[in-house]
């Protein structure tokens, strides 16, 4: 029998470790279906070359419609980011992320019944963005997470998620050394948990992510993805971002980032069978198939539900 994309979702019973995350009102149930956060540059030098400051009518409602469009597509999540992170990216100064950055999240908190995540690395930021209805702070720089950072953090009831970086974006590409790049990864991540925890902020707030493509090699990235199971050890929900990233156009040759988009389904059908519990993409719709699919794969249980 036919089994539906509404009833694969409510019937499949996926073997994955369940939480649920919470971020400020919302309780976001993880584990029984991969949730897809849509990524919404509003920067003018994103390496994917979907910066909306880089495009004309490039206004407040016109991101709040960029946004819209990836919700309606299927995104669980929305991902406001104003700094570019690519290896050797600028920095902007907290005042203009915040302009960039500020308007969007309160017209989307207002707009749509879905988590709001900022991402940043810039406490200053983060209170802005809580204030404004941000419901997730996504922090790059979540293994070197300052006490600032923590402390408008445990104020507040926000979901946090740690980023795997060494350095900056400026740089980490200098600081690839690794004896076992996955025990190193997971004992980074595991400090930056602790402070967290003994600061206040509860484990059901926080999600991890190994961090791909930064200060990662290709073979790096590649291990991530392949051991993603280990990092389960760490007991808490996994969030993967490989959308576009240069380690996908390096192994098909393809310079150009929009063409990648079948690379990055694999990698997202590979994180999703390994335990990730969130996905961060650029392209929502195709992606949300590429979940959707890999979901019922994962979870053949589902049909003697029907």
């Amino acid at each position: 029998m036919f089994l539906s994309r509404k009833a694969s979702q409510n019937h499949i019973v996926r073997q994955r470790s369940c939480f649920t995350l919470k971020a400020q009102n919302f309780s976001i149930p993880l584990g029984k279906r991969t949730q897809l956060m849509g990524i919404v540059n509003v920067t003018p030098d994103s390496f994917s070359q979907d910066g909306l400051l880089a495009r004309s009518a490039s206004t407040p409602h016109a991101h709040l419609r960029y946004a819209m469009k990836l919700i309606h597509q299927g995104a669980d999540i929305i991902d406001i980011g104003g700094e570019s992170t690519r290896p050797g990216a600028k920095t902007v100064t907290a005042q203009e992320e915040l302009q960039r950055v500020i308007p969007l999240v309160r017209l989307l908190a207002k707009k749509t019944t879905i988590p709001v995540s900022v991402d940043t690395s810039k406490p200053l930021v983060a209170q802005h963005a809580i204030d404004a209805g941000a419901a997730m702070i996504n922090i790059i720089r979540g293994t070197a997470i300052s006490q600032k950072m923590i402390n408008v953090l445990r104020k507040s009831n926000v979901a946090v998620v740690l980023m795997h970086i060494r350095g900056t974006p400026q740089t980490m590409q200098k600081r690839i050394r690794y004896h076992n790049v996955i025990e190193e990864i997971i004992a980074e991540l595991q400090k930056s948990v602790q402070k967290c925890l003994e600061s206040g902020i509860k484990s059901d707030r926080i999600i991890i992510d190994p961090g791909i493509g930064f200060c990662k090699t290709v073979e790096h990235n590649l291990l991530i993805l392949k051991h993603l199971k280990k990092f389960s050890t760490l007991r808490l929900p996994i969030l993967i971002g490989t959308s576009r990233k240069s380690f996908i156009g390096k192994i098909l040759e393809r310079p150009d980032p929009a063409q990648r988009i079948w690379g990055t389904a694999a990698t997202i059908s590979n994180a999703i069978t390994n335990g990730a519990h969130i996905i961060r993409v650029h392209d929502v719709a195709a992606m949300r198939d590429v979940a959707d699919i890999t979901d019922a794969i994962r979870g053949p249980e589902g049909f003697q539900h029907l």
